[in-house]
């Protein structure tokens, strides 16, 4: 049925249900929405003129050293080692240089000293007191050191779609009651499962550069590697899950044992945004665990190249590994479990069978 100004009835009805519709909005109060595609989304790019970002930011303070040139103000910095390594204790040993304002030897801190929290998916209470009691000795941390554990009873509450997104939510919300300045995260792993895939990677760091900014922090993300040749230098590609994670974080450094001085761990640069890189592989850093009034820490005391701390195998050694290598592969055993048998890496093990099969 065709109405006199030419539209199809059920086009004027449509009409006379949006006019009605409106007069309703207006009744409340609600103004209508426009359409309108140069501003939608409002906030997708922040765009200025290049000459205006060099003047904008030029006003604005350099970030300054948390932890020498491994970590600056305002990064997401990754540390990454093995199981073992003590990276758990040095993370803590930052959190409390930097609620004191005090620096680690030899490392400069030139940050404010600030409220710190950090979050143990590690220790149980219990064995973080432990750890930091000697005797009758207990180390006193400053008022703006804070801890948090996740609460083992807490379900996935209803007004949250996945479990990724409560967490999420939770460290924002810690932050926000804590007034940190500077989250540290131990360990990735354990915050998120799957970080070897880049799906899962992507979505964490991009979390974590949300809650970063949203929050202006500076944070640390403690992670694994799987096992590794300890012959060869460390890299990012140790990182469990390395392209994604490592190229979402501005900076990133890893924590080794040396091979040839017992007790001893370094410290290496692996990937660094906003300073020159001082402690690559030529220059890592030493040092040992030392207890001082109940506190366990790292005691930093030269550099050194690192090729003089890996491991070195005879021709014996390598051609003994070679066999066991061959024989653990005739009994049925994969790559992986042959590499978590000997303890060598996937890489190493792949190496000697393609030599053997030619």
């Amino acid at each position: 049925m065709i109405e006199k100004n030419g539209r199809p009835l059920v086009v004027e009805m449509i009409r006379a249900d949006v006019r009605e519709a409106a007069r309703r909005d207006a009744k409340r109060g609600i103004r209508p929405r426009v359409y309108d595609p140069d501003a939608i989304p409002p906030d997708a790019f922040i765009i200025h003129q290049a000459s205006t970002w060099m003047e904008m930011e030029r006003e604005r303070q350099t970030p300054r050293m948390l932890f020498g040139e491994f970590w600056l103000e305002g990064e997401l910095c990754i540390l990454f080692a093995d199981t073992n390594m003590g990276k758990s204790l040095l993370a803590v040993q930052l959190g409390d240089s930097i609620t004191r304002g005090k620096a680690i030897t030899p490392f400069k801190m030139d940050a404010e000293p600030c409220p710190v929290l950090y979050i143990d998916f590690e220790l149980t209470g219990k064995q973080f007191e432990q750890r930091y009691t000697d005797g009758s000795t207990t180390h006193t941390f400053h008022e703006n050191f804070y801890r948090g554990e996740f609460n083992q009873m807490t379900g996935l509450p209803q007004d949250f779609k996945t479990f990724d997104e409560f967490i999420t939510h939770a460290l924002s919300r810690a932050i926000k009651r804590t007034d940190a300045r500077v989250l540290i995260i131990d360990n990735i792993t354990c915050l998120r499962n799957g970080t070897e895939r880049s799906s899962q990677a992507l979505s964490l760091m991009k979390q974590l550069k949300l809650l970063k900014t949203r929050h202006g922090l500076s944070i640390l993300v403690l992670a694994h590697t799987p096992k590794r040749n300890p012959s060869l230098p460390i890299t990012r590609n140790d990182l469990q899950g390395s392209k994604m994670l490592i190229n979402f974080a501005d900076s990133a450094f890893a924590m080794a044992e040396s091979q040839t001085l017992p007790c001893y761990r370094y410290l290496k640069q692996v990937k660094q945004r906003s300073t020159a890189e001082m402690y690559g592989s030529h220059n890592v850093c030493l040092g040992r665990l030392e207890r001082l009034n109940g506190f366990l820490q790292f005691v930093f005391s030269h550099t050194d190249n690192e090729v003089k701390h890996l491991r070195r195998y005879s021709q014996v050694e390598r051609q003994r590994r070679a066999a066991d290598v061959l024989a653990l592969h005739k009994q049925g055993l994969s790559q992986r479990q042959i590499a978590g048998r000997l303890e060598m890496s996937l890489s190493a093990v792949n190496r000697v069978l393609g030599v053997a099969e030619g």
